[in-house]
């Protein structure tokens, strides 16, 4: 059966992360406190931000701006759009 959490993202109870998302309390706070909906959001903005910044993964230094823009998204004012950044076209 799955968890359910109420989201301080999206303000509602739903249903659950099957698992924490991302080491250290970040990660654990993002378990207790978010949603799949709200977390399918942040995949969407972080696959964004690591495009349209040339962000790797594996670089420690954009791994903590991952990290910082994260916890924007979440439990902050919300996490801005990159800089120069235009929508695709319909």
């Amino acid at each position: 059966m799955s968890r359910t959490v109420f989201c301080q993202k999206t303000q509602t109870e739903t249903e659950g992360l099957g698992f924490v998302p991302w080491p250290g309390p970040l990660g654990k706070r993002v378990f207790d406190n978010i949603g799949r909906e709200a977390w399918q959001q942040w995949l969407a903005h972080q696959t964004m931000l690591i495009n349209e910044n040339r962000l790797s993964p594996l670089d420690p230094k954009h791994r903590a701006f991952l990290e910082t823009e994260m916890e924007k998204f979440f439990f902050g004012d919300g996490a801005e759009k990159p800089a120069g950044y235009v929508p695709p076209a319909d």
